[in-house]
């Protein structure tokens, strides 16, 4: 049973996953806002989201960067699906999925952000959600729900972090005006 977190929520992915937990996968879903603001400003029907990830190491230095401009991590571990500029369909837009077991030691934490390049604001966007999951059972392990509307442009999602070899999952939810991963950075460094 996937757990629903609040902002500030966390939650063991080992105990909701079990001790086989190698793979995981972030995905991140929305849609267009409908009505009389969405239908004003809602930039002719598509809402362009980045979902990104960022590797940070004990220390809070950057190992790596996981985007639409870099879809593989250099280790190879972690692969972001694709830029997808619409956020039409059901279920997840943009997916990050991550090797547990060929993540470098070196990396700590994994920081999961998503920002509107195009500058479009999340008082356009609806249904937004981020979630994990177990990739091998294929079992939704946490589920975040982004519902705050407004006039930001990028969200630090959550963050899994690396504590003793086990995994913990941590909601975030912090607004930012931030349009692109680079730009958000220094932002989720503050966070984790």
């Amino acid at each position: 049973m996937s757990i629903s977190l609040q902002k500030n929520a966390s939650v063991s992915l080992k105990k909701e996953g079990g001790d086989g937990l190698t793979n995981i996968t972030l995905g991140v879903g929305w849609d267009v806002a409908t009505g009389l603001l969405g239908g004003l400003f809602g930039g002719g029907g598509s809402i362009d989201l980045d979902a990104s990830c960022i590797a940070f190491d004990a220390n809070g230095r950057v190992v790596d960067t996981i985007w639409f401009q870099q879809l593989l991590s250099r280790d190879g571990s972690i692969r972001h699906s694709g830029d997808n500029l619409t956020g039409e369909g059901d279920g997840d837009d943009e997916t990050i999925s991550i090797d547990l077991t060929r993540l470098p030691q070196e990396i700590e934490t994994l920081v999961f952000t998503v920002n509107s390049f195009r500058g479009q604001t999340f008082d356009k966007v609806k249904n937004a959600f981020s979630r994990v999951v177990d990739s091998r059972a294929r079992k939704e392990l946490a589920r975040f729900d982004i519902s705050e509307t407004g006039p930001h442009t990028g969200v630090v999602l959550a963050y899994v972090k690396r504590d003793a070899g086990q995994w913990t999952f941590k909601a975030i939810g912090e607004r930012t005006t931030a349009r692109t991963v680079k730009d958000i950075t220094a932002l989720a460094a503050q966070l984790i």
